[in-house]
């Protein structure tokens, strides 16, 4: 185990038309990844990744099996380039822990033993489904909130939640109905609040004129680690009663706690709960660095996780594996810090 250093998966909004087709082209070990997605989903989600439409994959059923599956090709790539005949999900390269923001959290599953790919990316489709199925029950999404705490923000959702029930006419039909809250912790300036579409609105607005830089609406379907994804909770939680889940080899860092879970029932509960719970992002990458870990590999689409690592943290090594060229750039990297051979 190299104790230095730590995976971490991006998540939802990470997807782009054309992700994974550098890598497909040039790696056998991606190839068999996209092969058993696609063999596993029963249709070609490659094909998808690679030429779109785009609309299509943005919808949340194929946007979160796509990210998992593009963000495990480029993982197979990378320790195929450093070990090609004794390469898997950890090794050469095995990390001291590895952690996923939201939808990233399954990808991690593979790596960390508890789970196998084939597994993983039906429960994942499983997961987008009834995430958008409560996101057109119960309209509502998230919104970006720059230059402003999160104690001052709490409250602004505590508001705007008292205000949007207060209009309701007569009892809420659904759990999210008239609330929001934070949603994602991402790093010190920058939260995500996420809820009924209503609330959402009001909170956008008080944090407006309590001093917000700017409130930007994010692109997806619903209002995900809120009391609206409640219901998928309870799908959700069927999904995984039926998985084969294993202890993890590898600790997996938790959205909900920031702590590490290696027990199996631990890892069911997390992921069972997290749809509706807070990403605890800043908390997740502050205990990897107390940890002692020093080199980050952000695995898969987009360099989200990345910036958001800088501002939480400094002088920290972050590497971004998500382009073919970058997979042998960084397993060059690897070898000349001396983290593997």
């Amino acid at each position: 185990m190299t104790s230095r250093v730590a995976f971490l998966f991006p998540g939802q909004g990470s997807q782009a038309v054309g992700m994974g087709a550098d890598v497909f082209a040039s790696s056998p070990a991606a190839r068999r990844v996209f092969a058993a997605a696609d063999d596993a989903l029963g249709f070609s989600l490659s094909d998808l990744c690679f030429n779109g439409p785009e609309e299509t994959l943005r919808d949340t059923i194929n946007a979160q099996p796509a990210i998992v599956t593009v963000s495990l090709a480029y993982l197979a790539a990378l320790q195929e380039a450093l070990s090609p005949e004794q390469s898997s999900w950890s090794s050469p390269l095995k990390p001291a822990f590895v952690a996923g923001h939201s939808v990233g959290e399954w990808s991690a599953l593979p790596v960390a033993g508890a789970l196998d790919l084939k597994e993983t990316l039906l429960a994942v489709r499983e997961r987008g489904r009834l995430m958008e199925h409560e996101g057109k029950v119960c309209p509502g999404g998230m919104s970006a909130v720059i230059a402003m705490d999160e104690e001052p923000l709490g409250q602004i959702c505590q508001e705007a939640t008292e205000q949007a029930l207060a209009e309701i006419t007569g009892q809420p039909t659904h759990p999210g109905q008239g609330r929001v809250i934070i949603a994602n912790y991402n790093a010190p300036g920058q939260i995500v609040i996420s809820g009924e579409k209503r609330a959402l609105e009001l909170a956008g607005e008080l944090a407006k004129t309590r001093g917000a830089k700017r409130v930007i609406p994010l692109a997806v379907s619903g209002a995900f680690h809120s009391p609206v994804m409640q219901p998928a909770v309870e799908g959700l939680s069927k999904t995984l009663a039926e998985l084969e889940l294993r202890d993890a080899t590898i600790p997996v860092i938790a959205n909900i706690s920031g702590a590490p879970l290696s027990n199996a029932s631990a890892l069911r509960q997390e992921l069972t709960q997290q749809v509706a719970s807070s990403v605890q992002w800043v908390k997740t990458i502050q205990y990897l660095a107390e940890s002692g870990v020093t080199t980050f590999l952000e695995i898969g689409p987009g360099q989200a996780l990345a910036g958001m690592v800088k501002r939480i943290a400094k002088g920290l090594t972050v590497m971004n594996v998500g382009k073919v060229e970058e997979v042998s750039k960084v397993a060059a990297q690897l070898r000349e810090q001396g983290i593997v051979n």
